[in-house]
């Protein structure tokens, strides 16, 4: 008879849903949720902006299109229901220049298949109606794009897995997983938790996992450091929401930006620089081991030879904040290097494919009774609770929601 325990791998934003849908609609469903840190959201989640996506950048019929546009809903209803945060501050997407505009107009078009409410192209002169100190030839303004707090979040989905009969197991590092009748053995070290299915929502660590499930080696995670800066308290009040670049279609980046928090602060980033480890938030942290797999995948040689101008510019803003600031200042002209000060970093997991195409969509594989998340980058937090859905359909054999 097959173990109807359901185990999830990753105390993150995706893992949490993911386990707290299960849990709620399976009632008396044992759930378990495993992650080798010693607390929730450790990683990507804890290190995330804050910002709820509107579904603006992703391609129409995508699973990130789609679940996105669930997700902000869900989310939305979740933050009220538990009196989280969750401020519709607006976005602006400012063309610059007037190479930028028939792209921005190309992306309005795009998001507009995406439903994205209440979208409007403005002009210059409205741009600075909605941000007095932004400059820009022309915007898309996305008055419904959110902020909002994922680690607390985060939390509260945890407290929802326990509080539905549900474990939240820290401290266990995933070393081997092991398909035997009628179930899976998944250990840390000499410690052992059989479940009947296994979904992985490892994040950094989501390729190593899935390995360890039998999964193949395709795409490997590249992990990419964003940096931040801190705008000055004195000049926080220059940028009332969101004010972000019309992004180069070629990266899955959106370009450094303008980014209120709901604690009131305003920070700018992030860049995009290649990490020296997994979970390098540091610039010091380096990690060999990391960066052999990193060098030892092919996909990291062709991306290389495609966007090493790219790589070299960012690189140049990460050492020099004078070279940071000088793109984000194109968005706000009063802010310069002297208004900020360097802030925190997160680690983005992105995926690459072997023939070393940055994987933009969510990616997820079926192995047995394995399903591995593979690619759930931003608006991967967006998302979550429209994740958890997914997944828990997957799971739990049930007809995909439309």
């Amino acid at each position: 008879m097959a173990d109807e325990t359901i185990g999830i791998v990753g105390a993150g934003i995706v893992g949490l849903a993911t386990a707290r849908e299960i849990t709620l609609r399976r009632p008396g469903t044992r759930v378990v949720v495993l992650d080798k840190e010693e607390r929730v959201a450790a990683h990507q989640t804890g290190h995330n902006s804050g910002v709820v996506h509107a579904g603006i950048y992703y391609t129409p019929g995508s699973l990130k299109a789609r679940l996105c546009t669930r997700g902000t809903i869900l989310l939305r209803e979740y933050c009220a229901d538990r009196a989280l945060p969750y401020d519709e501050c607006g976005k602006l997407v400012v063309a610059v220049t007037d190479e930028e505009v028939p792209r921005m107009a190309a992306l309005g078009a795009r998001a507009r298949r995406n439903r994205v409410p209440g979208l409007r192209e403005v002009s210059a002169g409205e741009i600075r109606e909605i941000e007095p100190h932004a400059a820009g030839k022309a915007a898309l303004h996305s008055p419904r794009t959110a902020i909002t707090d994922y680690t607390r979040i985060a939390g509260e989905f945890a407290r929802d897995v326990e509080d539905g009969g549900g474990e939240v197991r820290l401290g266990f590092r995933v070393t081997r997983v092991t398909q035997v009748p009628n179930g899976i053995e998944v250990a840390s070290g000499q410690d052992t938790v059989r479940v009947g299915r296994l979904v992985l929502c490892a994040g950094l660590q989501s390729d190593s996992v899935a390995q360890l499930a039998d999964d193949g080696a395709e795409p490997r995670i590249i992990p990419f450091r964003g940096e931040y800066m801190t705008v000055r308290p004195d000049r926080a009040h220059m940028v009332r929401g969101l004010i972000y670049p019309v992004p180069d279609p070629r990266y899955p980046f959106l370009g450094v930006h303008f980014t209120r928090r709901v604690n009131g602060e305003v920070e700018v980033g992030p860049n995009a620089v290649l990490a020296g480890a997994r979970e390098g938030y540091r610039r010091s942290r380096i990690s060999l081991r990391d960066l052999a797999r990193t060098a030892a995948w092919p996909g990291t040689w062709h991306m290389a030879g495609q966007h090493w101008r790219t790589g070299l510019k960012e690189l140049r803003g990460s050492l020099s904040k004078t070279a940071y600031m000088k793109a984000a200042r194109a968005y706000v002209p009063e802010i310069g290097a002297a208004d900020v000060v360097r802030a925190g970093a997160g680690v983005r997991a992105q995926a690459l494919d072997r023939d070393g195409t940055l994987v933009d969509d969510f990616r997820i594989h079926q192995v047995g009774r394995v399903t591995a998340v593979r690619n759930a980058p931003s608006p991967a937090a967006t998302s979550s609770m429209a994740i958890a859905e997914h997944l828990a359909d997957a799971v739990l054999g049930e007809r995909p929601r439309g």
